[in-house]
């Protein structure tokens, strides 16, 4: 059976960035999807068009492909402050590499990574870790199959079904329905295809990311979850 549209796949990968091994699927437990149902970034769904169970294939995927560019004006200074939770300044997510989770206007999570701490400022890039870069993958199709009704109805993992009421819970999906296996996030399709211009310090209503009143969401609530 071959990769098409509505077809779940099941591969083992390994995605490799300028040389060095980024993320790979864990031995036996291999990476499933469904083929033109935007779960994967389109130069994966690309490279797998058409192939077969038992196939090993490796292929480039492009920026414009994959995470997109980097935009620079995605990285900017926000004050300390922001990451002040209780009374108390978390300085454990202060530290260049750290990823931090933030609200946007619309109550949801955006990721974003510490890129330089300074006196006062943390600067914030929230471009994707692989944005702007060409992406080399290594991939085994271990099966193919037809899709249930109720998988393209709501996923594989439910994915597709509504999101609970948000409740300001941080929560830890953030879309991405194998992240918390460790595996398999570097693979999946991020982008709605608009340009969000980020923002700090205020709401904003016309759909760019901004960072509700400057606060990260590692707050109580969140880590009792």
């Amino acid at each position: 059976m071959k990769i098409e549209k509505n077809k779940v796949v099941a591969v083992g990968y390994e995605l490799t960035v300028d040389g060095a091994s980024v993320d790979k699927s864990r031995e036996g437990e291999p990476l499933e999807y469904i083929q033109g149902m935007h779960m994967m970034i389109p130069g994966f769904e690309a490279g797998l068009e058409g192939k077969e169970e038992g196939e090993k294939v490796e292929f480039d995927v492009a920026p414009e492909q994959g995470y997109g560019s980097y935009i620079e004006k995605h990285k900017f200074e926000i004050p300390k402050s922001s990451f002040v939770v209780d009374g108390v300044l978390r300085e454990e997510l202060l530290v260049p590499g750290t990823v931090v989770p933030m609200f946007n206007s619309e109550g949801h999570i955006i990721q974003g990574t510490v890129a330089a701490v300074g006196d006062e400022t943390v600067t914030m890039d929230f471009n994707h870790p692989l944005a702007g870069k060409t992406l080399h993958f290594a991939v085994e199709v271990v099966s193919v199959r037809e899709a249930t009704e109720k998988e393209l109805r709501e996923g594989l993992h439910g994915e597709f079904l509504p999101p609970p009421p948000h409740d300001d819970e941080c929560g830890c999906g953030c879309g991405h329905h194998h992240g918390e296996h460790g595996h398999g996030e570097h693979c999946h399709h991020h982008h709605d295809g608009e340009d969000h211009e980020c923002c700090h310090g205020e709401h904003k209503h016309d759909g760019e990311c901004c960072h509700e009143d400057g606060h990260c969401c590692h707050d109580k609530d969140s880590e009792d979850k």
